[in-house]
């Protein structure tokens, strides 16, 4: 990897585990028609989606870069492996995975996380779901949590009105290329009027080297019902460019609510460069919360299109930049109907000369008289090593009978509290984390027990030779 590119990473533990690079099948290099013929061959996909990569691709090779945020000069799509098949074929027992597949799992906690908290799994290796299990009581609710591929065959016509909808591809450069290659990802669909009182989670490990992981998420909840999905992200450490390029298309109908967590623990060598978008109808409601950690550039703004009336969005994530990282986050709202609500919680740290940046839209259309925002961002840097915190909101507002409020504060760790917890016995560096930690909590405390212990390791992570 060039200097250009190159990140100092720290020990990782289990998420820099790697396993053998071995698959099934792999494609060549590069974006091209051969390519994405054959990642439509290879899961038997009608003609109208194949139409829509094509598409996609030609979408891409339009479109340049975009001329704002992070340098993307180092992803270069033609040194890229786009399609990686593991030896492995899906099942719904863990024990029925190839060892060293397994055995990455039950590393990273997915197989207890199912039986202590989870209500459904899917778990994803490179560009394939190897895995997919959901609880008996919830099939018989009609609630439907299934790989991509397989919703082909059971909801086609649902499938085909809405993919693409809530993220178009010619929104960017690397939206274009998800829908030209996009593999693996889960479909969910829960029915009217029913409540999934436990979490579900899709969990995408990236293994492969010089790869690109392009899973697609979709998930449609009905009028009056409720879903708590949880999104797991994490891959080894290697010394050249992957990049993850997924989707995340929402779909919260009518007195529907949907909350998506996720929890991002990217090597430092990815370019995180997601898109996720959420389309809510009149009383829908969809809660945002976010953590991004690891990366060595991440570009992510989850965004919600409120066009019913009384249409909620809420946003909580938290972003945490360490030497040689770049983590471009935020939120978009489009207030598209009368007397919708959004609030945004941003907070994120930043050290060793770490980038920290939120970037975030509210737009009130000429039809949104009577909504409200709120946006409050919150920045901590611990060190005064050339770290970087920016907040950059954007506001669009085309009525007048709006209500739109915005806080930024950007801080150090107070000394005064520092020398008050050195008072009661702590060393300065537990003393300094336990600060970093209250300045996460509000996050953390919107996660389940499990995910809220994974966030804070994962500071504890990141705070590795910062103190001092």
């Amino acid at each position: 990897m060039s200097k250009k590119t190159y990140v100092e990473d720290i020990d990782r533990g289990i998420y820099d585990r790697k396993n053998d690079f071995e698959y099934d099948k792999i494609s060549s290099k590069g974006l091209i028609e051969e390519v994405v013929r054959q990642i439509s061959a290879e899961k038997n996909e009608p003609e109208w989606m194949l139409k829509k990569r094509l598409e996609a691709m030609r979408i891409f090779y339009e479109l340049d870069n975009p001329s704002w945020g992070p340098d993307l000069s180092a992803v270069d799509v033609d040194e890229l492996t786009l399609y990686v098949k593991p030896k492995a074929r899906e099942v719904n027992q863990w024990d029925n995975l190839p060892d060293n597949i397994k055995q990455t799992f039950y590393d990273l906690g997915i197989p207890q996380a199912e039986i202590d908290a989870l209500a459904g799994v899917a778990a994803q290796y490179d560009s394939e779901v190897v895995y997919s299990n959901v609880k008996k009581y919830l099939k018989e609710l009609g609630v439907v949590y299934i790989t991509m591929e397989e919703a082909y065959e059971s909801h086609e016509d649902l499938l085909k009105e809405w993919f693409g909808k809530a993220i178009n591809p010619s929104m960017h450069k690397y939206a274009a290329l998800h829908y030209a290659v996009w593999s693996g990802g889960s479909f969910v669909y829960v029915p009217k009027g029913v409540h999934v009182d436990i979490p579900i989670q899709s969990y995408f490990r990236f293994n492969a080297p010089g790869a690109g992981q392009f899973e697609h998420t979709f998930i449609y909840v009905d009028e009056g019902a409720y879903v708590h999905y949880i999104e797991g992200c994490s891959a080894p450490k290697y010394n050249v460019v992957n990049v993850h390029a997924g989707a995340v298309e929402l779909f919260v109908k009518e007195k529907a609510k949907l909350r998506y967590s996720t929890i991002e623990n990217w090597s430092k060598n990815m370019y995180n460069l997601n898109t996720k978008s959420a389309i809510v109808w009149e009383e829908g409601h969809i809660e945002w919360v976010s953590g991004s950690f690891g990366s060595a550039v991440s570009m992510l703004y989850p965004s919600s299109i409120l066009i019913g009336e009384n249409a909620k969005s809420d946003y909580t994530g938290i972003t945490f930049a360490n030497d040689g990282q770049i983590l471009d986050t935020g939120t978009k709202v489009v207030h598209a109907a009368p007397n919708t609500y959004s609030t945004v919680n941003s907070r994120s740290i930043s050290k060793s000369g770490g980038e920290a940046i939120y970037r975030g839209l509210v737009h009130f259309k000429e039809n949104a008289a009577g909504s409200k925002s709120n946006v409050n961002c919150e920045s901590l840097m611990l060190d005064n090593q050339g770290s970087v915190s920016d907040t950059i909101p954007v506001m669009i507002i085309e009525n007048d009978d709006v209500d739109l409020g915005h806080e930024a504060k950007i801080g150090r760790i107070d000394d005064s509290k520092i020398f008050y917890l050195m008072s009661r016995g702590l060393s300065e560096e537990d003393a300094k984390a336990m600060l970093v930690r209250g300045f996460a909590e509000p996050i953390a405390k919107e996660l389940p027990l499990e995910y809220a212990v994974e966030m804070n390791n994962l500071i504890s992570l990141e705070l590795i030779g910062s103190i001092g």
